[in-house]
């Protein structure tokens, strides 16, 4: 673990206490800013930005006046480095900037301790826009056929309702792993999840997630006693604890894998779009419904799922009253 700099600590103090950021929103800020301060460091000494010895260059001395003598072009050049050096796209950059966004905000007009912010009039990296993975209905189906049907693995009936969630409600992974048994409704038909910045909001549970849940419920623990610590948790691993974020990536990854599915290059997330995605081509979601069933904050985020698919594309074009018009044949 590096030696942060006093100013980088406070500012991620700032965001766990005041904030009240998650975890891993704290920790990718911290590598962020952990890069950049060594990435300074060696722009301005002459220090070389790769290797052992810059793995493990010494920041814990860097000041708030190190910080403020940051310039527009230097940020610039840090933005090129992670890009030419580390391959860093465009969506990775743009996180990167935001994290340095956030702390010279903090710096700049929270506490007022710097006088110019070097990111004013810097723009962000442009974004290609792509349309989200998932996987299609049947694909959908196999993957829950791969787990149901699995009778070597111990923890099938976590692991089908895990599936089934993702599949069915588009939460988030940390959503998930952070569900409580005290948040099921007694009838599961609704839970409580928690999400960014600690907003909950409402899950309401169909009868495949309720049946699969009930299943669950009845070998949850498998008989063994269960840590007093985890023992509200509703996901539980193989020794009776609260079910890592790791624990379920590896989870899903190995079914993607045993259901054929490992080529689509698949990660966890995509799961959530394939949830948001069905339920849109349905025809039946509203926008600002799924809007509020994946807890965007913004309906411009939730946006991203109303393309259409090429199937649907396909059927409107036969649809088309022209479409069985053809070219008259010259006698």
């Amino acid at each position: 673990m590096d030696t942060l700099p006093q100013p980088v600590a406070e500012y991620l103090e700032y965001l766990d206490v005041t904030k009240n950021r998650s975890s891993r929103t704290v920790e990718q800020y911290r590598l962020d800013l952990v890069l950049f301060t060594k990435f300074l460091r060696s722009l301005r000494e002459g220090l070389l930005d790769e290797g052992e010895e810059f793995d493990n260059m010494y920041i814990g001395g860097a000041d708030l006046d190190f910080y403020s003598a940051a310039t527009f072009d230097e940020v610039n050049k840090f933005l090129s480095f992670v890009k030419n050096d580390r391959m860093n796209n465009a969506r990775t950059r743009a996180r990167k900037l935001s994290s340095l966004r956030g702390f010279y905000k903090y710096y700049t007009s929270t506490k007022k301790s710097f006088s110019q912010n070097p990111l004013k009039d810097m723009e962000n990296p442009k974004l290609e826009k792509s349309l989200p993975k998932h996987l299609e209905l049947e694909e959908s189906l196999e993957l829950l056929q791969c787990v149901s049907s699995d009778e070597t693995s111990k923890t099938r009936d976590r692991d089908y309702a895990i599936i089934t969630l993702f599949l069915n409600c588009g939460m988030r992974l940390s959503e998930l792993c952070g569900i409580n048994l005290s948040d099921l409704s007694p009838d599961l038909e609704k839970l409580t999840v928690t999400g960014k910045g600690a907003k909950q909001r409402t899950v309401y549970l169909n009868e495949a997630c309720a049946s699969a849940l009930r299943a669950y419920l009845d070998v949850r623990g498998g008989g063994r006693p269960i840590d007093p610590k985890h023992s509200n948790a509703l996901f539980l691993s193989s020794r009776n604890l609260r079910i890592s974020i790791k624990t379920v990536q590896w989870m899903v990854y190995k079914y993607l894998r045993l259901a054929g599915l490992e080529y689509k290059h698949l990660s966890v997330h995509k799961l959530r779009h394939t949830a948001a995605t069905l339920m849109y081509q349905t025809g039946e979601v509203d926008i600002r419904v799924l809007k509020d069933i994946l807890g965007h904050e913004q309906l411009n985020t939730t946006q991203i799922y109303t393309h259409v698919s090429d199937e649907g594309m396909k059927k409107a074009m036969e649809k088309n009253p022209l479409a069985g018009v053809e070219k008259s044949k010259k006698n």
